[in-house]
């Protein structure tokens, strides 16, 4: 595939432009629930059923089976969440049942929860929220961009169940979002990939040219050149969240293009298989999937969604929910860092860890001028720090990014 591929976005972000507030996403794109491989990560790549319950699933995705259990009303709070991919992925989805599961512990008879996987965004989701709420959920997460105007409609129809929008910005008084800033770790990461390499040429297998992976290059970018300022970074963009065949094969092609470490923003390890074959090294994402690739393995920008989940079911269940749009950092423990190879360099190693504790106390921003763009002109001014609606709405790429923002 090539870098420059040209294509209609169609993820489980839409076209996402925040300064426009473009408000409807486009299109369908589901990944696959089929067949998995003996380290549980599912391989297949077609549309799932989105009807699918996890009563359906196997054992290890089963809903909590805490039936009738009593909490302050008598019986356990109903909670549902609706995924864009399947949970065996590696990644996202598989982080956010993650946390489903840290929630029903957490809870315990408290609560009952079930999930769907693979549902497709669009009109077919909609259908999926008003069923959710139809049979007495009372709360409702969506992992998906794509899934926002949808779980808005039917919030409306119903105003007292919660709903909680993954990575979106529309709310009303019963639909709130949240999402963090994974450019926090993306930097840090940054810093180890351009330690790293030595043609100085860093990979980036990317899914959708939208603000979220424009961010996430760009602090990459940003980290890499802060250990090795000669670091390039060559962006290739798949137009997948979730393919493991064409995340491999976009990885093959920037390596074979001279880069020796290869960074993604997608929900398998097949970059990681890809620079492992080539004798590279591999910056992951959402978890730590070292054990997929583990001689090429550098670290990964990680997500813990359990603790929002905890809080927000608690929240509903004692009455004090409002709606709120939550942006979670590494100082909350919403993002952290994967542990750091041993392969980077101790010095190095020592850099990312004092770097994180300025991140976490708040005393070092990614995104801290000076910061050029890639023509040249100034991005942010020397001692400026981008506001939150900027790094939302980020539609350029800075200098030493080896790419085109197209889509």
């Amino acid at each position: 595939m090539g870098e420059n591929h040209t294509m209609t976005i169609r993820s489980r972000f839409g076209r996402w432009r925040w300064l426009l507030v473009l408000s409807t996403a486009l299109g369908l794109m589901a990944a696959a629930c089929g067949s998995s491989s003996d380290d549980g990560t599912d391989t297949s790549s077609g549309t799932g059923d989105s009807t699918k319950t996890s009563e359906a699933t196997a054992d290890s995705t089963a809903t909590s089976e805490a039936d009738g259990a009593a909490t302050d009303s008598g019986e356990a709070i109903k909670v549902a969440f609706v995924y864009v991919g399947p949970v065996g992925d590696a990644g996202w989805t598989k982080k956010h049942d993650d946390g489903r599961k840290e929630l029903e512990e957490a809870l315990g008879d408290k609560v009952e929860t079930s999930f769907l996987e693979s549902v497709p965004e669009g009109a077919e989701s909609e259908a999926v929220f008003e069923r959710l709420a139809r049979e007495g959920n009372k709360v409702i997460f969506g992992t998906s961009f794509g899934y926002m105007d949808q779980m808005l409609a039917v919030a409306e129809k119903y105003p007292d169940t919660v709903f909680m929008h993954a990575t979106g910005f529309k709310t009303s008084d019963n639909m709130g979002t949240y999402f963090g800033a994974a450019e926090e770790a993306r930097y840090l990461s940054g810093m180890a990939a351009g330690a790293m390499t030595k043609s100085n040429t860093i990979g980036y297998v990317a899914a959708f040219p939208i603000p979220e992976v424009i961010r996430g290059i760009n602090a990459f970018t940003l980290g890499a050149q802060k250990v090795n300022p000669d670091a390039t970074v060559k962006v290739v963009w798949t137009s997948t969240w979730f393919d493991p065949t064409v995340e491999k094969e976009a990885a093959q092609t920037v390596l074979s293009a001279g880069a020796d470490v290869v960074a993604q923003h997608q929900d398998t390890p097949s970059a990681g298989e890809a620079a492992q074959a080539a004798k590279g090294f591999w910056v992951g994402y959402n978890d730590d999937m070292s054990r997929f690739a583990p001689d090429a393995w550098l670290t990964a920008p990680v997500w813990d969604w359990g603790p929002f989940y905890i809080k927000t079911v608690e929240a509903v269940v004692d009455g004090s929910w409002k709606s709120e749009q939550y942006y979670g950092s590494m100082a909350d423990g919403l993002v952290n860092l994967a542990p750091v190879s041993d392969t980077v360099p101790q010095d190095v190693r020592t850099q990312i860890e004092d770097l994180q504790k300025e991140i976490e106390a708040g005393t070092f921003a990614p995104f801290t001028g000076p910061v050029a763009k890639q023509d040249g002109s100034e991005a942010i001014a020397a001692g400026a720090e981008a506001p939150l609606a900027d790094l939302l709405s980020m539609n350029y790429f800075v200098k030493g990014v080896d790419g085109k923002i197209e889509g």
